[in-house]
């Protein structure tokens, strides 16, 4: 599986589960860290645990286990590293506070309107 396609199935599974404000963010040539960042925002701490497990389950069953899970415990921000991706699910409030998007702004947002439901 391409470090794309994986990137495409993870942004299915948080929409699968109502993951708000995705952005999928092209990060090959800005940084060694990953191909791809996946942002978004849940709207409860409970939310972020379905929606890391969905991804995780998902990929994983692709043959694209996680490799590196951060911050699953404390519930505000979790970080799951599965190499050439790197998924952030945030809490609005954490999510504005970081600023994520402005951090890795030459980083090009690919479009994703084709991959989830409006």
């Amino acid at each position: 599986m391409t470090p794309k396609e994986m990137a495409e199935l993870a942004v299915k599974a948080l929409d699968s589960k109502k993951a708000q404000d995705i952005k999928l963010l092209q990060t090959t040539d800005i940084t060694v860290l990953a191909d791809y960042f996946i942002i978004c925002t849940a709207t409860s701490t409970a939310q972020i645990k379905t929606l890391c497990d969905e991804v995780d389950k998902v990929l994983t069953e692709q043959g694209e286990p996680s490799r590196r899970v951060e911050g699953y415990r404390n519930g505000g921000w979790v970080l799951i590293d599965f190499g050439c991706l790197i998924v952030h699910v945030f809490l609005q409030e954490i999510r504005e506070f970081y600023n994520l998007e402005h951090l890795w702004g030459d980083a090009p947002e690919i479009d994703i309107s084709s991959l989830i439901t409006e």
